[in-house]
């Protein structure tokens, strides 16, 4: 291994290896060990139209293993023009139809295939079925897709893929890759509920590119926060994060990728794919990057924040959770409902949960916190009112909010800012209280609303209707709700990302965006801590005392200020008496 805490792996696609000579090889080799540092590769056997040769196989793998890298295999299920396919049928990006008899037996081949020549073998993320041929309509019968999909990928997994596959070596380990649009997973048939009971390993794919112009509203802290959520899916069976070159227009955004597929403690950091590395001066300053962020990872231990309940099969408000750790509030997201943690952050899609009222009763009335969002509310306000949690709803009418108002300090007020649509929200005055208000001319609504019931509170977070207007909301109004929504250290400041860890240690990254400079970030704690401890450049910082009024009460915090550069990481961790 060249770094400690994590390996680093390639993936040499099937339109790369049907053209690789050892000549290609041997450079691309050299090139990629000296910029990156090459663990292991992976040399896919099929996509699309092309199979690739065993002899070329091991030619490659031969050269690799040589060199003290590990080789593992993989197949992409996509299919050009199937001969045994009925006439006509097509789908998006080419995936198998998988009631089709002659591609089934095209899977199962392919499977036993590549078990034969390697011990383990990833699926790339096409391994999903959105078809809709009349074969499939018939088979769906009076099911909907989504069931429908769910059995029939169940059956191919167990029966097509890794059942095969087993026979043929019963040693190989058997990994299915999931991609970065996890909110659509149940849409297409990936189930990580139920195939972590048939594949031996996952993987996530941590690629966001350029959130600005990619199709899948991917926010740059999906990086991180995917692996974490299927690493909670799977514990302790996640192989890695996967990302790649396309749509980075810079060498940061690139790098970021990396960075937070680091920052989330993932065992691979997989480089797609092996041609786009070769001569690509992005990839330059990859392995210096590495070696600074694997220093920094000796000694920290597992990553913490603020729960979020994400249930399998569930979609709303999606990447919400992201976003709100774009604004520096550290996010663990889990597809189990959290019971054993102090607080959490329910989002609409712990709307998928049929037992969530239950869940979210007991755990408030027995002293839990809960941040419930504008869209939840919206979602299952009946049912939340009813459960007696709050008498707050969400309306149909929006404002348009331009000044905002933190209740109970009597200068808390911030006028004539840039509007932002906000959702209406009403409730009960006194039987609950806004600790947010956001208004326009002499109106507003509140932005963090909380209510009683028994030993724990419900907090209501107002979201703006574009969700990206969360970066815009002023600095001092959405530390409101970040010393709500807080581990033990909330950060002041945006553009920025925490990622806490329960040794105490804490890693902040700016991002490098347009218009984005260096910029002071205050870092807040209710400990009795003595300074803050720069652990990159062994300093130690001041802090000094803060009073704020936080829901009825003066509270103290010791706050020291630091200075973030975008594209600099640091490290840090509080010192005490």
């Amino acid at each position: 291994m060249h770094y400690k805490n994590f390996k680093t792996a390639v993936y040499i696609p099937a339109w790369i290896a049907r053209h690789m000579t050892p000549e290609k090889l041997e450079y691309g080799y050299e090139f990629i060990e000296k910029y990156i540092g090459l663990d292991k590769v992976y040399i896919e056997t099929h996509r699309d139209d092309i199979d690739i040769e065993k002899e070329r196989i091991l030619m490659m793998k031969n050269y690799l293993e040589e060199r003290g890298v590990t080789v593992a295999g993989g197949i992409t299920f996509t299919v050009d023009d199937f001969e045994g396919a009925e006439a006509g049928k097509r789908r998006i990006f080419n995936t198998f139809c998988y009631t089709d008899p002659a591609m089934r037996d095209k899977v199962k081949a392919l499977s036993e295939y590549a078990a034969g020549i390697f011990d383990e073998v990833i699926l790339d993320d096409y391994y999903f079925t959105n078809c809709c041929c009349d074969r499939c309509i018939k088979e769906k019968g009076d099911r909907d897709w989504v069931t429908f999909r769910r059995e029939l990928m169940t059956d191919v997994s167990k029966n097509l893929v890794v059942g095969p596959s087993k026979a043929v070596n019963p040693n190989i380990k058997m990994i299915v890759k999931y991609p970065n649009w996890r909110e659509s997973f149940h849409f297409t048939g990936y189930l990580p509920d139920a195939e972590k009971d048939i594949f031996d390993e996952t993987y996530i794919g941590t690629e966001t590119r350029n959130p600005r112009y990619t199709d899948q509203h991917l926010p740059e802290y999906l990086s991180y926060s995917l692996v974490r959520y299927i690493e909670n899916a799977w514990p302790g069976r996640n192989g890695g994060g996967w990302f790649d070159t396309f749509q980075c227009w810079s060498a940061d955004r690139y790098l970021e990728q990396a960075y937070l597929t680091a920052f989330a403690k993932a065992k691979e950091l997989m480089h797609f794919q092996w041609s786009n590395l070769v001569d690509n001066h992005f990839v330059g300053g990859m392995k210096i990057q590495l070696e600074k962020i694997d220093k920094m990872m000796n000694g920290v231990g597992d990553p913490t924040g603020v729960p979020v309940y994400i249930p399998y099969a569930s979609s709303g408000e999606n990447h919400l959770e992201m976003r709100l750790g774009m604004l520096g509030i550290p996010i663990e997201a889990t597809p189990d409902f959290p019971a054993d943690k102090d607080m959490m952050i329910l989002t609409e899609s712990a709307s998928a949960d049929p037992d969530l009222i239950n869940k979210l009763r007991k755990y408030v009335q027995a002293g839990g916190d809960a941040v419930i969002t504008s869209g939840l509310l919206r979602k299952l306000g009946d049912e939340i009112r009813d459960a007696g949690l709050t008498e707050a709803t969400v309306t149909d009418r929006k404002l348009n909010v331009t000044r905002y108002h933190i209740t109970g300090d009597e200068a808390g007020y911030i006028d004539d800012v840039n509007p932002i649509l906000f959702p209406e929200i009403t409730h009960g005055n006194n039987d609950s209280w806004s600790l947010l208000n956001g208004g326009d001319g002499d109106y507003h609504t509140p932005l963090l609303l909380l209510s009683i019931y028994g030993k724990g509170r419900i907090y209501i977070l107002n979201i703006p209707d574009n969700y990206a207007d969360i970066y815009r909301i002023p600095r001092a109004a959405a530390d409101v709700f970040k010393r709500i929504l807080r581990t033990e250290t909330y950060a002041s400041g945006k553009d920025f990302s925490m990622f806490t860890y329960d040794d105490g240690s804490f890693i902040l990254y700016r991002y490098v965006k347009d218009n984005v400079r260096p910029a002071h970030v205050k870092l807040y704690t209710k400990e009795d801590v003595s300074s803050l401890k720069d652990e990159v450049y062994d300093e130690k910082i001041p802090v000094a005392p803060y009073y704020v009024w936080e829901e009825f009460e003066l509270k103290k915090y010791m706050v020291a200020d630091i200075i973030l550069e975008p594209g600099v990481i640091s490290k840090f961790k509080w010192e005490y008496q």
